[in-house]
């Protein structure tokens, strides 16, 4: 056994093995706590932007919420400033017809009392017109001079 050089590679290699454990075992061991707690920061830091991730992420939720309730809100208002226009447009017509219907109206009196005073002026005219050739077929110069003196004695009456 001693004599065996496959012993004697198995010693070597657990001496070196010793040896590499009581020297390097510190320096690894450091290496694989590094690694571990390179590890670890990468999973905290992973940890924090993903809560930083979700965060984010309802505060655009939540944006998005306030602008689609903006939004809304603006359409709303935008139907009820269109109705409210439509409605005042509406009265505006309405005054404007009445307007231009009293308008119609007046000029439609206008032009009746137009036609009645051109119906009385000539009617006047005819009456006149009649009267004179009644008067200038009736009258003869006794019955004309005693008009012509009833005339005077009663205009003093007339003008006070």
């Amino acid at each position: 056994m001693f004599q065996d050089p496959t012993f004697w590679v198995a010693v070597g290699f657990l001496i070196l093995v010793g040896l590499v454990v009581g020297f390097a075992r510190k320096p690894i061991v450091g290496m694989v706590d590094s690694r571990i707690k390179g590890i670890r920061e990468n999973l905290d830091q992973a940890a924090s932007l993903r809560e930083e991730a979700q965060q984010l992420l309802a505060e655009y939720q939540r944006k998005q919420r306030d602008a689609v309730k903006e939004t809304e809100e603006m359409i709303a208002h935008a139907k009820t400033e269109a109705e409210r226009l439509s409605k005042e447009g509406a009265e505006k017509l309405e005054e404007a017809l009445k307007r231009r219907e009293q308008l119609a109206i007046e000029k439609i009196a206008q032009a009746e009392a137009d036609a009645l005073r051109e119906v009385r002026a000539l009617s006047v005219e005819v009456a006149v017109a009649a009267t004179r050739s009644l008067i200038a077929e009736r009258m003869d110069a006794s019955r004309s001079g005693a008009l012509v003196d009833e005339a005077i004695s009663n205009l003093s009456q007339k003008l006070n």
